[in-house]
């Protein structure tokens, strides 16, 4: 078995569990690859007795990679989209960041994972993608996010215009900071926080969410993810922000927009006791109330 392991970085504190990681998997015989800006930073603490495989592009990565472990909060695991593409090889996400709604595998469950690689005791979940289309080209050749879709307006610059049309039909034109169009896996992300509504990852739709609307009575609405969602963009500001996850674009009103769902998926690995319901109770509180414990 072979994994790839990617990582933004680390602090002092998760060496320990590096290092824990990176025993079970010697003990379990899983050959490791890695990617290359981390293990440079990894090599000065944990010493290897040969230098390993290394990947710093998708088209680096061996063929034979049966997982992609991902070492971090949400946001590493989105960057992960950019070198498994539509390879369809499993995501692991292993959370050493902070609320972890993607990178749902605790550092302590570490031990249990390893070992239901080997059992293949796992679950694997498939998630799609927004996939974005322009008439300049945008993003290079990762036109697509796992999250969102956003286009917002750029520093402190006024409130944008955002014409929006579905399927070519006139929905709305939003007077607001910006605009989210996120997936169901997106629902929890910047959208949640805007006050958009929670999708179950396996719903075939898309949330469209203003952001910081000027009307009040714009709320977020639900759309199915089989329609087109295209834009035209305008304000006081020659420029305007457009991003996919965590990667970002300047573009101008003379781009035109749209979005739909991506061909393709991405593979998300699971423990078999964690699920969305385990994920909701555990990450946002659900059920933590007193009057839950409370027998009459």
């Amino acid at each position: 078995m072979q994994v790839a392991l990617y990582s933004r970085g680390f602090i002092s504190e998760d060496i320990a569990n590096i290092r824990l990681l990176l025993d079970e998997l010697q003990r379990a015989e899983i050959s490791a690859t890695f990617y290359e800006p981390f293990y440079r930073i990894l090599v000065q603490y944990i010493p290897f007795e040969k230098d390993p495989a290394l990947f710093s592009c998708a088209e680096d990565l061996p063929g034979k990679i049966d997982f992609l472990m991902s070492l971090g909060g949400d946001g590493t695991l989105l960057d992960t989209v950019c070198y498994v593409r539509d390879t369809n090889i499993p995501v692991i996400g292993i959370n050493f960041g902070r609320l972890g709604f993607l990178a749902s595998i605790g550092k302590d469950e570490i031990h249990a994972l390893v070992q239901a690689l080997l059992d293949r005791t796992y679950m694997v979940d498939q998630r799609s993608l927004i996939h974005l289309d322009a008439n300049i080209p945008l993003f290079g050749d990762i036109p697509y996010a796992l999250n969102e879709f956003t286009i917002h307006k750029k520093d402190t610059s006024a409130m944008v215009k955002i014409h929006t049309y579905l399927n070519g039909e006139f929905l709305n034109t939003y007077w607001a900071d910006g605009l989210i169009v996120s997936t169901p896996t997106g629902s929890t992300g910047y959208s949640l926080s805007c006050g958009g509504p929670i999708v179950f990852p396996d719903a075939g739709n898309f949330v469209i969410t203003p952001v910081a609307p000027h009307n009040l009575n714009v709320r977020p609405i639900i759309v199915p993810n089989e329609s087109v969602i295209s834009f035209e963009v305008e304000g006081r500001s020659d420029q305007f922000l457009c991003t996919l996850d965590s990667r970002m674009e300047t573009i101008d009103s003379s781009v035109q927009l749209a979005v739909k769902k991506e061909k393709f998926k991405i593979s998300l690995l699971r423990l078999d006791e964690s699920n969305f319901l385990h994920t909701l109770r555990n990450k946002l509180l659900w059920g933590i109330d007193a009057r839950n414990r409370i027998k009459i």
